[in-house]
């Protein structure tokens, strides 16, 4: 019977092998040390200040801004609510308007 080499996973940033010395476990999927940074502002992670989305890693901080609640009551309080939406880190996904969505206030 033929010899068969071991498929060794890829990671998902370079799409390179990955092997059990340099790998880093997150959203199902093996990476590069070097690979393992933040989606938004290429902060490098480890397994304690990541978080994943979409098979996609983040810092704590990017994630809560990406895909965390938006609005008055979320956060430290009134002092630090921000009309931020992300845009600066990547964020399309959040749209704000001043407008009423009420119909009975026009």
């Amino acid at each position: 019977m033929p010899f068969k080499p071991v498929q060794q996973p890829k990671c998902p940033k370079c799409s390179k092998s990955v092997y059990a010395a340099e790998e880093m476990l997150a959203a199902g999927q093996k990476w590069h040390k070097n690979c393992f940074k933040c989606g938004l502002c290429q902060k490098r992670l480890d397994s304690t200040n990541a978080s994943e989305h979409d098979s996609e890693i983040f810092c704590k901080q990017c994630y809560g801004r990406k895909f965390g609640p938006k609005g008055y009551g979320f956060g430290q309080g009134a002092g630090t609510l921000t009309m931020d939406t992300g845009e600066h880190l990547g964020n399309t996904e959040t749209l704000m308007s001043n407008k009423p969505t009420d119909p009975n206030y026009g």
